[in-house]
């Protein structure tokens, strides 16, 4: 005879329940992190107050169809109805199985078309077997279709008074407002992790194992706000463990890395060292560290250490142990917000490319050298901000972060080619006001300031609209050169006024498209942000008189190429048409 199984071997079939079935709440008291939920149902079971269509609504793992199971039993309760079912009765206890005749079950994805619907209004009218009220509960009930809806809806308004509907979803704005209006609607929260970490332990307890706080804490944290979550990956832990959950076991089964590893790598990329941040990635994969799993907890370090940068509380911290506070915010401030910002955006943007690439790998690691090429962009802001008011910053002055390395571009925007810098404010400030430089031989004088208000003043407006229009040069500039006056009305703000007949070349102006080709030409010229108004000079309109808008340079280019002696020209000394003026007025 072949040798016995050891008694834990022969187990019946079936008789293993999983942790998220075996630890499913049986009372609101035992419900998680949904206190509202609990109160409000047990109130309106205690004043007599039940509705006839309850709509629980959250994410996945949050307590909806537990929650539904323990409305159905505090309903059909002997000692009921009751907000503390016994768990004792024939009722609850095959409600808890999931085998009561009057608690009905639907699987909203699997029983969506319209003769589901039709199958249900006729049994409604069926009294309860045995229980005081049959009871619908329907999962997932945004996959009913739009007909299904429509065909629920008088008896989900005036159902029997035998008849109660629990429906549970992770989507509400699917659901047609005919039905959220005829629903008592009750929101599941995600389950904070503290509250996730104390019923783990209890469950490890109950198992027969230890583990380690921080253990659980990462998977708390994993769980993101779910509770069901959280129970798997205990219970995937659970068949792994023998007698204790550790840290280490947690990382080698989530594929994650370790607090020390991913601090490391933060202070590698702060110190701009891209060669020792590639080696830390390498060996982290050598240890099996998941490169997605890896970016991920980058994300969220830098956003905890972004948050304690601007002031955060330790209670804020969502990816980062409390006692690791000091050290986000002194990396932090030694970073900077914007530098901070930076970084967020290009892990962020590869995080979303490694999902549907085949080397995300190498994305990680391509991204990790772009944030050790960033350069000090706090200190860029407050350069920006001294030409901005008229001075030159001090050689070395720097708002915090480290030093910029001479002779190296600015720095560019996170997903974005280098190119020409735009004219910023000192060049249009040479410009309108034709500053000359000093001798290399005397001090040299610090540049005299446009304008208290910035570089647009009322000395300069009209010339600066000019260079604007000359920049255009297209029809939308030839209709802003018939504008009569042109001022400053306020901090960047230019105002253009037209002659009473030239109405509607004011009106073509004022069309979005042509006051943001205006705006944006002025941004292109200023480096600043200015906004243009169009108004009308005080008279009466002319219409019998038209306008004729001075050509601009461009027409008068094709024209000439277009002239046969100018080709001949052009053909015989391979020359081109680089420039036109139009003809003076005599």
């Amino acid at each position: 005879m072949p040798n016995e199984s050891p008694p834990q071997a022969r187990r019946e079939a079936g008789s293993y329940q999983v942790v998220a079935r075996k630890y499913r709440p049986q009372l609101f008291d035992e419900l998680v992190g949904q206190p509202h939920v609990a109160h409000g149902l047990s109130t309106a079971i205690t004043t007599e107050r039940v509705g006839h269509a309850y709509l629980f609504t959250g994410a996945r793992g949050t307590g909806k169809t537990s929650t539904a199971r323990i409305f159905a039993k505090a309903l059909n309760c002997e000692q009921g109805p009751t907000p503390s079912p016994c768990n004792k009765c024939e009722s609850c206890v095959s409600i808890t199985g999931g085998g009561d005749v009057d608690v009905i079950e639907i699987d909203g994805a699997s029983n969506r078309g319209i003769d589901d619907i039709r199958q249900l209004r006729a049994n409604v009218a069926i009294r309860p077997s045995r229980s005081r009220f049959k009871i619908y509960i329907i999962d997932e009930v945004h996959m009913l279709t739009t007909e299904s809806f429509n065909a629920l809806l008088k008896t989900l308004e005036e159902p029997p008074e035998h008849v109660k509907f629990v429906f549970c979803t992770t989507n509400p704005e699917k659901l047609p407002i005919t039905v959220l209006s005829r629903c008592q609607r009750f929101d599941f929260a995600p389950v904070a992790t503290d509250a996730i970490q104390k019923r783990l332990s209890e469950i490890a307890k109950n198992e027969g194992l230890t583990a380690e706080p921080e253990a659980l804490k990462l998977l708390a944290r994993r769980a993101a706000g779910s509770m069901r979550d959280s129970q798997s990956l205990l219970e995937q832990l659970l068949s792994v463990c023998e007698q204790e959950i550790t840290v280490e076991e947690v990382h080698r089964m989530l594929g994650t890395a370790r607090g020390a590893r991913l601090a490391e790598l933060m202070e590698q990329l702060a110190n701009r060292d891209a060669a020792t941040a590639l080696a830390s990635i390498d060996t982290a994969t050598r240890e099996g560290v998941d490169v997605g799993q890896l970016a991920e907890q980058l994300l969220g370090y830098l956003r905890d250490m972004l948050t304690a940068t601007v002031g955060g509380s330790p209670d804020l911290m969502l990816h980062s142990a409390a006692d690791e506070y000091a050290l986000l915010v002194e990396n932090g401030r030694k970073l900077g917000a914007e530098t901070l910002l930076a970084m967020l955006q290009i892990v962020d943007h590869a995080l979303v490319r490694m999902k549907t690439s085949m080397h995300p790998r190498v994305l990680l690691e391509v991204a990790v050298v772009r944030i050790c090429q960033l350069e000090a962009l706090d200190e860029l802001a407050s350069v920006l901000a001294s030409l901005r008011g008229g001075a030159v910053p001090a050689a070395g002055s720097h708002a915090g972060g480290p030093a910029t390395r001479p002779n190296s571009p600015a720095p560019a925007a996170p997903g974005t080619a280098r190119g020409p810098a735009a004219p910023g404010p000192a060049t249009v400030q040479k410009k309108t006001e034709h500053i000359t430089a000093e001798p290399l031989n005397e001090p040299a004088q610090p540049p005299r300031a446009a304008s208290s208000e910035g570089i647009l003043t009322p000395a300069n407006a009209t010339e600066i609209w000019q260079q604007v229009l000359d920049n255009m040069g297209d029809m939308v500039a030839d209709m802003g050169r018939l504008a009569a006056q042109v001022a400053s009305s306020g901090p960047n703000r230019l105002v253009a006024s037209f002659p009473a007949e030239y109405i509607t070349h004011k009106e073509f102006c004022e069309r979005p498209n042509s006051r943001s080709r205006f705006e944006k030409a002025l941004s292109d010229l200023t480096g600043e942000i200015i906004r243009v108004d169009f108004e009308l000079l005080p008279g009466k309109a002319r219409p019998t008189e038209r306008p004729t808008p001075a050509p601009n340079k461009r027409l008068l280019m094709k024209e000439l190429e277009r002239h046969p002696l100018v080709q001949q020209t052009m053909e015989a000394f391979g020359a081109e048409v680089v420039n036109a003026e139009p003809p003076r007025p005599k």
